[in-house]
């Protein structure tokens, strides 16, 4: 096959293709730092491995062969193909009262306005959660004042910035269109080289039906084939990318060597992707790679995965700046904090420096101050100087910016106070930290004296039943009603409406109980409702709520977001939020 290389006839290769395979082979598979007030502010897609042996490289490379001759038919099919795909996503739009007309209404310049701002923010969990539904709901593309390939770049920009690797793999998969999320793709791909799990990244190729455009993932797709020992199916495409124009020596020399084609290792070493640096490693028997503060987080990733990291018994103590590199990784969680403070145990400290921490730490540079301050944790025993010393190593580690390198180790020194040795001076401090470490109240607590804690939220879960439910509501609206002390908040208002959006019937003579302010409702927010754009509508949802949970935005926000999603008929998604926010949990 290397001979492929010698032959001037560029359809040649194409016939020598057929010849070998038929009908073709798929992809694969100086700060106070004893102050101890705080400062700081899907569903799985279910794919087979059968057709392994699809139309891919006849697809991807003939079709590049003539557009490059500049055969307009070809050109025309391929764009009739991509028009074809006009609904794409991973959740049927009637799961949350969504439609599948849902952005045809939306005005492109309205959207990337909205995106825009959006993007400056950082999104709570519910927030993202909301538009992550809203971005991968079926649904037909935009129209108006926005192309395609805008609103495709609106999707992959969130799904970058907020990466659910499992979620955008099922996205890419499900819908075929690893070629119009190239970005995407690559991203998906990185992670699991970063996490050496070469095997998971390649059998995303095995996937993949249609052809593979995009430089950098036809290059780690040709590397898949190697990796398999589907030898001249990468030989082909690799002549046939040449054809094209593709040249890189780097990459060659690598694939080369992989082949057989090399006996001697290619030592060079390229941090331009992940894909060189793994390339690299995998072509050098003798492969050695030190980190520094300026290696990427997917490199630092991948060393730590493929075990290519020093032992720590092996570090100086002396080379500050790589014991500063990994705590930086450390930070970035690409170093595994145990291994940092077992670093910080080997520092050698006399009598006198244990004794008088806060002293000596004036001394000391802020990395031997950390390595002190953690062993004066490890033997102290009066819990109000463990306490000290630990506020004291967190903030140490937060002047640094590195405060994600203490996290572990720091729940795990908290834990282990026992919460009535507190003194009072730690309390807060303590109860700060050790709230957030617990897990989120999620049991229902029925208290049928207030409305909108009542059984009769039990209606909105996924299992809930109409019957009696309007009696119910009617029974409990009058013994309010007779109850002057009783007072009607918004949450009970917000309940009530809800029922009544969907056809529950409340009796007139409950008229007076509450007063409704559609005023409360943004203006461009009633625009939208009125002319039926239920993605902007969503949109500016999901902006309204930012960076707060849904259980900590005041009554009157949660007000207008409900009326809204009643107008749109969304209600199962309206009907998780309400399970979310009204309900006494515990």
């Amino acid at each position: 096959m290397k001979n492929l290389k010698l032959l001037n006839k560029k359809y040649l290769l194409v016939i020598l293709y057929y010849l070998f395979f038929g009908l073709t082979a798929q992809s694969q598979e100086p700060v106070d730092i004893w102050n101890i007030q705080e400062k700081e502010t899907t569903e799985n897609l279910d794919t087979t491995e059968d057709s392994e042996e699809k139309n891919v490289i006849q697809n991807s490379i003939y079709k590049m062969q003539l557009q490059k001759e500049g055969d307009s038919n070809i050109k025309e099919d391929q764009s009739l193909v991509a028009n074809k795909i006009k609904i794409v996503g991973l959740y049927d739009p009637a799961e949350n009262g969504l439609d599948i007309n849902m952005w045809s209404k939306s005005n492109g310049d309205q959207i990337l306005n909205i995106f825009k701002r959006i993007d400056k923010m950082n999104l709570s969990k519910d927030a993202s959660e909301i538009l992550d539904i809203l971005l991968l709901t079926n649904a037909h593309y935009p129209e108006i004042n926005i192309s395609k390939d805008q609103f495709l770049e609106l999707k992959s920009n969130w799904l970058i910035k907020n990466p659910n690797f499992k979620l955008i793999e099922n996205y890419l998969l499900k819908n075929q269109i690893i070629n119009e999320h190239p970005k995407l793709a690559k991203l998906l791909v990185d992670d699991y080289l970063s996490k050496s799990k070469i095997k998971k990244a390649c059998k995303i190729f095995s996937k993949i039906k249609e052809p593979i455009l995009d430089n950098y993932l036809s290059k780690f797709n040709i590397y898949c084939l190697v990796n398999n020992n589907k030898r001249e199916e990468a030989q082909l495409l690799l002549d046939l990318k040449k054809e094209l124009g593709f040249e890189e020596n780097f990459y060659e020399k690598k694939i080369n060597f992989l082949m057989g084609y090399s006996s001697l290792p290619d030592v060079q070493i390229s941090e331009n992707t992940i894909l060189d640096f793994h390339l690299s490693h995998r072509t050098n028997p003798q492969f050695k790679f030190e980190p520094n503060d300026s290696t990427s987080k997917q490199i630092w990733k991948y060393l730590s995965t493929s075990n290519l990291l020093d032992s720590i018994k092996e570090v100086e103590l002396t080379d500050i700046v790589k014991i500063s590199s990994i705590e930086k990784a450390t930070h970035e969680k690409n170093y595994p904090e145990k291994e940092l403070f077992e670093l910080y145990k080997r520092f050698q400290f006399n009598i006198n420096q244990l004794l008088n921490i806060k002293e000596s730490t004036k001394v000391l540079s802020a990395l031997e101050s950390r390595a002190l301050i953690y062993q004066g944790i490890l033997i102290t025993t009066k819990v109000e100087n463990k306490l000290l010393l630990i506020n004291a190593l967190k903030n140490s580690f937060k002047n640094e910016g590195i405060e994600n390198a203490f996290d572990l180790e720091f729940r795990a020194f908290l834990k282990e106070i026992n919460k009535e040795e507190i003194p009072s001076n730690f309390t807060s401090f303590y109860n700060d930290h050790v709230d957030k470490d617990k897990a989120a109240l999620t049991k229902i607590k029925i208290n049928n004296k207030i409305l909108h804690q009542s059984k009769l939220i039990n209606y909105f879960k996924s299992d809930g039943s109409r019957k009696n439910i309007s009696k119910d509501l009617n029974n409990l609206l009058k013994k309010i009603k007779k109850n002057k002390k009783y007072f009607f908040s918004k949450k009970d208002i917000i309940l009530v409406e809800a029922f009544k959006s969907d056809g529950i019937q409340v009796s007139d003579k409950f008229k007076d109980l509450y007063e409704i302010n559609e005023s409360e409702i943004p203006a461009d927010i009633k625009i939208f409702i009125n002319n039926g754009d239920m993605a902007a509508v969503m949109l500016r949802i999901v902006e309204v709520i930012g960076q707060d949970e849904l259980v900590n935005i005041d009554e009157d926000t949660l007000y207008f977001i409900i009326s809204a999603l009643n107008q749109l008929d969304a209600d199962p998604l309206r009907n998780k939020i309400l399970l979310k926010v009204l309900p006494l949990k515990v």
